[in-house]
């Protein structure tokens, strides 16, 4: 039988950094049994055993609230792992000792990893390893520094020792007063069943009952256990009339004096506060005044770097894909017959215009994971959440509830999932629902490609208005609903323990960059394929037998464009009431990312397709390679001019940007589909200078309309049909509205 180890811990202790270097590539990310919280496994090998490592939800104690707290508590107490690694804070014993004294009355051998030592040593704390280990009845405790996988070998002896030689620690809270004989009466009742023996340690089923515990008493309810909690509901009873205390906030309070006699034996503090330099940082980036600037600048700074210092590789992978691809294939196809067959329509304006459209804009995903994953391994996204908490407060919730939105920067179907971690439900539906509003990285592509085509280097800052769009429609509704239908629902308070700052790992950050880009290339490769070949068929089909024959058809006058055409007017007054674009936005339903690559296939066959190369294939794979190291170089230049173009946002400034190579020898990088559009939008707006407002407001329409059919299936899921029908209504209605009003006052404005 496999042997389970559980790493279990505060939130921000680093706890999923010990999991990276335990196990390595040796993961597999997944879904927990009946629930959609991710679930990580990693594979340890130990000699010639191999042990199964299951890093579980951050969670500060095992009186749950949250699902995902549910999830850790559930999976100790039933599952049982063989051993758990508790990963605890170095700098903040007082607080992470809690939940390991917890473990210990469980009865689990227990495993203490004190992670961010170099940080408590910073701060002049001496903690013996000896004298916390005895006053934790003997527990193997270990000094770890995760980001620099620093005690991971000890960690891993430690391990093979508790394996071995099972240990559990010998210690039990001391309760006292009424509260340690009511424990100490249930505690015996408990005992005379066996059949609850068996799961459970009496001391701690006993806590569980008189702290209300509801999970505890669902399990105690299904086993037939009413006169035992019938015992648990007088005891709280007398426990009140006799202190004037609700019980569990009296062994919330004695559980913290048995930790701080811990701690005050083990750990020796310097005689002056040392302030670090996080908390020196955490004085201007938390700042009442200056927290927010802050925020703004840096998400300013994440989208220039997402826009333009991805875009040289944006427009290599077009060249390598629309170019070169598509010309090998097309002459593959010719050299074996197909050249003017339906498989080549299909492969050419089916597979690659519309796959491969999407492909294009990978590097963009992995520039904005990069950005976000430094700015979440550096301990910023924390502050992010405590410096918004009084925007969020604006509108009923608090700062918690702001780090899904943050999740949904990078998908939806995550922060809805991500809501989880509020204790409130009312937080979570808003919550869920305001962060369908945050764009996503599926939505990115699209910004970035009408960027481009539009506004050139400035592209960036289409990118920008569009986050800051969402973050500003977020706020508005959720006022108008804390004012409307949580009218009487006062925020919760939020309690945040902030990490400290840290140097971001490469490992780590890499980790979460392919994860996630990793998601992306999995998609294109089912849904968008399997939408691009569907689309293709139907734009195949003539609407009428008289507009031509199977794959002879324009268009407009295929299936798709006949249809699409019908509810094309509605988009009139914003500006880009054509077929085409309508069409993109009806195929965007089921993923945002398909209506670049649907656009890609509509333009891509309007347009007359680039000729099957004569180049020889050597020369035309070492332009390729050339054209990179260019992308290479152009990306440097980029990522240096973000600061003169930061700094050229204040008012009468103007300073100089780089340029490796003269205006004349660099190539155009307005793509087939860029040129496409430029020209589509120009007609649909009624002019060449109304083009780019209407682009602007298709990418308002796209930022705000109905989400992708996952992120609605996980609405549904978590929250009920009705809260799913009022979701997908509001975000039609405001997208359509808020487009119309950005063309009509974009043209009284600048036409």
């Amino acid at each position: 039988m496999t042997k389970t180890i559980a790493l279990a811990g505060n939130p921000n202790v680093g706890k999923s950094t010990l999991f990276n270097a335990l196990t390595g590539s040796r993961q597999h990310v997944g879904n927990w049994p009946g629930k959609t919280v991710e679930k990580k496994e990693g594979r340890l090998q130990l000699g010639d055993e191999e042990v199964l490592v299951v890093d579980l939800p951050g969670t500060y104690s095992l009186t749950a609230y949250s699902i995902e707290e549910i999830i850790t508590r559930d999976f100790i107490v039933n599952e049982k792992p063989t051993a758990v690694i508790a990963v605890v804070n170095a700098a903040n014993l007082d607080r992470n000792l809690y939940l390991v004294t917890q473990l210990i009355e469980l009865g689990m051998p227990v495993i203490v990893a004190l992670n961010m030592t170099d940080i408590s040593k910073r701060r002049g704390l001496h903690i013996s390893l000896m004298g916390l280990s005895e006053r934790l009845g003997g527990i193997p405790v270990v000094e770890t520094v995760g980001n620099r996988s620093e005690g991971l070998e000890d960690l891993v002896q430690a391990i093979a020792l508790v394996l071995k030689y099972p240990h559990t620690g010998n210690i039990q809270t001391t309760y006292s007063g009424i509260l340690g004989e009511e424990i100490q009466n249930l505690k015996s009742e408990i005992e005379l069943r066996e059949d609850l023996l068996e799961t459970y340690r009496p001391g701690w089923l006993a806590t569980k009952m008189l702290e209300g515990d509801q999970g505890v008493i669902s399990a105690l309810e299904s086993r037939g256990a009413e006169d035992l909690l019938e015992s648990a509901r007088d005891a709280r009873i007398r426990i009140e009339e006799g202190t004037g205390e609700d019980p569990e906030i009296l062994i919330a309070d004695q559980r913290y004096q048995f930790v701080d006699r811990i701690v005050e034996s083990a750990l020796e503090r310097p005689r002056e506060t040392i302030i670090t330099r996080s908390e020196k940082v955490d004085e201007i980036v938390t700042h009442r005044f200056w927290g927010l600037p802050i925020f703004f600048l840096l998400m300013w700074l994440v989208f220039q770097f997402t826009s333009n210092v991805s875009g040289p590789f944006l427009d290599w992978v077009d060249i390598f894909i629309n170019g070169f691809i598509y010309r090998w294939t097309g002459w593959g196809l010719e050299y074996i017959g197909l050249g003017d067959h339906w498989v080549d329509s299909l492969i050419m304006d089916g597979v690659i215009a519309g796959v491969g459209g999407v492909l294009v804009f990978v590097p963009v995903l992995l520039f904005l994971y990069l950005a976000l994953g430094v700015l979440e391994d550096s301990g910023y996204m924390a502050r992010a959440a405590f410096v918004m908490d009084r925007v969020m407060r604006w509108m009923g919730l608090h700062g918690k509830s702001f780090l899904p939105m943050i999740v949904g920067f990078g998908c939806t179907v995550p922060a809805v999932y991500a809501t989880r971690t509020l204790e409130n439900e009312k937080d979570r539906k808003l919550t869920a629902f305001l962060a369908t509003f945050m764009s996503c990285g599926a939505r990115l592509p699209i910004y970035v490609v009408f960027g481009a085509a539009f506004f050139g280097a400035a592209s960036g800052s289409l990118v920008f208005a569009m986050y800051f769009l969402g973050i500003v429609v977020a706020l508005i509704t959720g006022y108008v609903m804390k004012n409307t239908i949580y009218r009487s629902s006062p925020p919760a308070p939020f309690v945040m323990e902030l990490p400290p700052y840290r140097i971001p790992h490469p490992k780590d950050i890499w980790t979460q960059m392919w994860e996630r880009t990793q998601g992306f290339l999995v998609k294109s490769g089912t849904v968008i394929l399997g939408v691009s070949v569907a689309l293709w068929l139907l734009m195949a089909i003539p609407a009428h037998p008289d507009k031509g024959l199977f794959n002879e058809v324009q268009a407009g006058d295929s299936l798709f464009g006949r249809v699409s055409g019908l509810i094309a007017p509605i988009f009139k007054p914003a500006g880009f009431g054509s077929w085409q674009s309508t069409g993109s936005l009806v195929t965007g339903i089921l993923a945002k990312e398909v209506i670049v690559s649907t656009m890609s296939q509509i333009y891509a066959g309007e347009s007359h397709p680039p000729e099957v190369s004569v180049v020889p294939f050597g020369e035309d794979l070492a332009s390729v390679s050339v054209d990179f190291g260019r992308a290479v170089l152009l990306t440097a230049q980029e990522a240096l001019n973000i600061i003169p173009r930061t700094i050229n946002l204040i008012p009468f400034v103007n300073i100089g940007e780089l340029d490796f190579f003269p205006a004349e020898s660099r190539k155009v990088d307005t793509t087939r589909l860029e040129g496409s559009l430029i020209n589509a939008y120009a007609a649909t707006a009624g002019s060449s200078a109304g083009g780019p407002i209407a682009a602007v407001a298709f990418n308002v329409f796209v930022l705000l309309y109905i989400p992708c059919v996952s992120a609605v299936s996980a609405m549904r899921q978590e929250f009920g049909q009705r809260w799913m029908w009022a979701q997908i209504t509001y975000t039609l209605v405001i997208a359509w509205a808020a487009a119309v009003l950005v063309f009509q006052v974009g043209q009284i404005l600048f036409l």
